[in-house]
């Protein structure tokens, strides 16, 4: 009976010396396999009837650290989220030109300064102003154009992350398959350690798309799980869905199985995923904001100095921009005087003028304003000239023979004077609203449309969608009374932040307690008057709307057609008739738009600067160095995060990966087992052959 238990124990040791040998070959074979992971035997004395009987092999398994598989994730997802950032940032960066080149967009600014100096040499050089309308023309197309590239990144970076959805469904597919291979495997005791090694490449790839969390399964294979738990895989796959639209933040979530139910959001914080979604939702749309926002007040000044000037001959009529108001709501809040002249566009003498008084409210000649400002204003003009307001556009008209010329004196409202306001001599044209500074005081009317409805869409930072709020236009009221309508805890956004009117008439909202709550116009029905902006269009709302300003503007079509058209002097009012007013080779108005760049202007907050008072060939500056701060901010995270990537995979790989050198030390311990093994089984051999002989 003993030799017979000396056998039976001699071969458990063959079969688990040969299993071990045959494991140690595996690991040999594959030491140079991406993702192979070193597996060995795992043995246990063999008991029966409480003696021992030889060795079990009771499977075999793979070497591996839960620890540093997570955190060999988690580097990945970061380095794949700021890798992406990265290389997107480079590829916008591009897009303004190479700094010390001519074409380098921010130094087409001082182009136009420059043009506009050396017209005020000669004035009446046609070829001098044709260059000056040239360079800022140039700088307008050229804005336009990387506004246009911004967003077809954008266009880009939402097919990547369908694509990125697309191949994370099909990777849950895979590791839930799996999972049923394994287990399988578990139960007959089987080696598993091939469908494991595939299962833990596809964790790795879809580590790199977005962050999860993975757990080991007591009965083999992995839960993965979204940073907040949801289930992914294990016991069924989650599909995943990207959703959007072009006015809302995107967000990922879990469709509901069989379409019944919500779909739940998740919380993605790493991979590629985070890079393309931080990227459509606030890089390039705020890239492209602080871009309108630059070309805006660039185009103000230029405005502001060319309304200011006049030129000779004076123009017939002027017409205004749609100031999104009615004339007296547009009037009112203006403060100091403003004089419209009357001049022969022969000899530049004026023939009458009228002069603004806000102040005193008062017109002279005509007197006291009296609450109807465009009668006021055809009255005090005698016939001379005539005034119409249309379509949110104030228009000034001169007699035969007659021309227009302004003098801003110290008129004011919202920064701009009259003539600046009302975009009556303007030289930039925009083909929609760019300032979202209105001048509105609480105390004036909204004037929208009692009825009309805006969808607000709240989201968290990350997309995940809080609510979306449908308001209504309150009848007739002031801008106090549509504010509170907005900020309504029941009907409105109360409950999440509150909008707000500053003393420029500047509409923005904030989340309530300092939250980070992010804002969105989903649709917006809103009219102000007849055929005026909308709510969102003419205070600037949601994204959309304020990064799409770089591509509204271009030359006054007028002057383009005709330089000397071109305001380059000054209407001289301190002369008496017949002293002309306005001179063929005054250049003093060529100077102040040669000069504009060099006027304090207060910027609104816009990508990563925030308000600030600098002239704009400062902020030219303080622009062009934020985007190469933020990409190169990007690209130092990305290196952080590789570094963490490179020495978790490092250590992993130490513990995960194939050792020759163990693997050959190894090798001969199981080969002396095997032969020693071998050897016990020739003894019990002999010992029955003496056995069987004494018989």
């Amino acid at each position: 009976m003993s030799l017979t238990v000396s056998l039976r124990t001699a071969a458990s040791g063959l079969q688990a010396a040969q299993a071990g040998l045959r494991t140690t070959s595996d690991n040999i074979a594959n030491v140079n396999t991406p993702g192979y992971v070193r597996k060995t035997i795992d043995q246990k004395p063999l008991v029966v009837g409480g003696m021992g009987m030889g060795v079990e092999v009771s499977g075999v398994k793979r070497i591996t650290d839960q620890y540093l598989q997570m955190a060999t994730l988690t580097a990945t997802s970061d380095s794949k989220h700021w890798g992406t950032v990265s290389e997107y940032l480079d590829n916008a960066q591009s897009l303004f030109g190479d700094p010390s080149s001519n074409n380098f967009f921010f130094s087409r600014m001082d182009s136009i300064y420059s043009a506009f100096s050396a017209a005020s040499d000669d004035p009446s050089s046609s070829l001098l102003r044709s260059q000056a309308i040239s360079n800022v023309s140039d700088f307008l197309n050229e804005g336009a154009r990387i506004n246009t590239h911004i967003n077809d990144l954008g266009n880009t970076v939402d097919a990547q992350a369908k694509a990125d959805i697309d191949r994370a469904n099909d990777l849950l597919e895979q590791i839930n398959r799996l999972n049923s291979d394994v287990s399988r495997a578990n139960l007959a005791n089987a080696d598993a350690s091939g469908s494991e090694n595939i299962q833990s490449q596809l964790i790795d790839e879809l580590a790199a798309i977005m962050n999860v969390q993975v757990q080991q399964r007591s009965q083999g294979g992995v839960t993965i799980r979204s940073a907040e738990g949801y289930l992914l895989a294990g016991d069924n796959a989650a599909k995943l869905s990207y959703n959007r639209t072009d006015s809302t933040m995107s967000y990922i979530a879990i469709e509901p199985i069989g379409g019944i139910g919500q779909a739940q959001p998740i919380t993605i914080t790493g991979g590629d995923l985070r890079g393309l979604m931080d990227l459509r939702d606030q890089v390039l749309p705020g890239l492209s904001d602080q871009l309108g926002e630059f070309v805006s007040r660039v185009t103000e000044q230029l405005n502001a100095a060319h309304n200011a000037n006049a030129a000779m001959p004076p123009p017939a009529s002027m017409t205004g921009r749609d100031v999104g108001t009615d004339l007296d709501t547009a009037a009112a809040g203006f403060t100091g005087t403003s004089t419209i002249a009357i001049v022969d566009r022969a000899n530049g003498v004026v023939q009458s003028s009228v002069v603004i008084d806000f102040d005193n409210q008062t017109m002279t000649p005509g007197g006291a304003f009296s609450g109807d400002f465009l009668a006021d204003l055809n009255n005090a003009l005698g016939g001379m000239a005539t005034a119409s307001f249309s379509d949110g556009q104030l228009s000034l008209a001169a007699g035969a023979g007659y021309g227009v010329a302004m003098d801003e004196g110290t008129s004011m409202k919202a920064g701009r004077a009259f003539s600046h306001f009302f975009g009556l001599n303007d030289i930039v044209r925009s083909n929609g609203v760019t300032n979202y500074e209105t001048g509105l005081k609480l105390t004036d009317g909204h004037g929208f449309t009692p009825g009309d409805v805006i969808q607000l869409n709240l989201a968290q930072a990350d997309g995940r969608p809080l609510r979306n709020i449908s308001i209504t236009m309150p009848p007739a009221g002031t801008m106090q009374d549509l504010l509170d309508t907005l900020n309504a805890s029941s009907t409105g956004v109360g409950l999440y932040g509150t909008f707000s009117l500053d003393s420029s008439g500047k509409m923005t909202f904030a989340g309530n307690g300092g939250g980070d709550v992010r804002l969105a116009v989903a649709k917006d029905d809103t009219k102000r008057g007849t055929d005026g902006a909308s709510l969102s269009q003419l205070f600037g709302l949601g994204g959309n709307e304020r990064s799409s300003r770089a591509g509204r503007f271009s030359v006054d079509q007028a002057l383009v057609s005709n330089p000397m058209k071109l305001a380059l002097g000054k209407l001289d009012l301190s002369v008496t008739p017949p002293a002309a007013s306005l001179r063929p080779g005054d250049g003093r108005g060529a100077l102040a738009l040669a000069g504009s760049g060099d006027i304090a202007t207060a910027f609104s907050a816009a990508g990563e600067l925030g308000a600030v008072t600098m002239t704009v060939s400062r902020y030219a500056a303080e622009f062009g160095g934020s985007i190469g701060r933020r990409a190169q901010a990007a690209d130092t995270r990305k290196q952080s995060a590789d570094s963490v990537a490179t020495e978790a995979t490092a250590r992993r790989q130490s513990v995960e990966g194939v050792n020759l050198d163990e693997e050959l030390v190894r090798l001969t311990t199981y080969q002396q087992a095997f032969n020693a093994s071998a050897r016990m089984v020739q003894a019990a051999k002999e010992l029955f052959d003496v056995l069987t002989n004494m018989i």
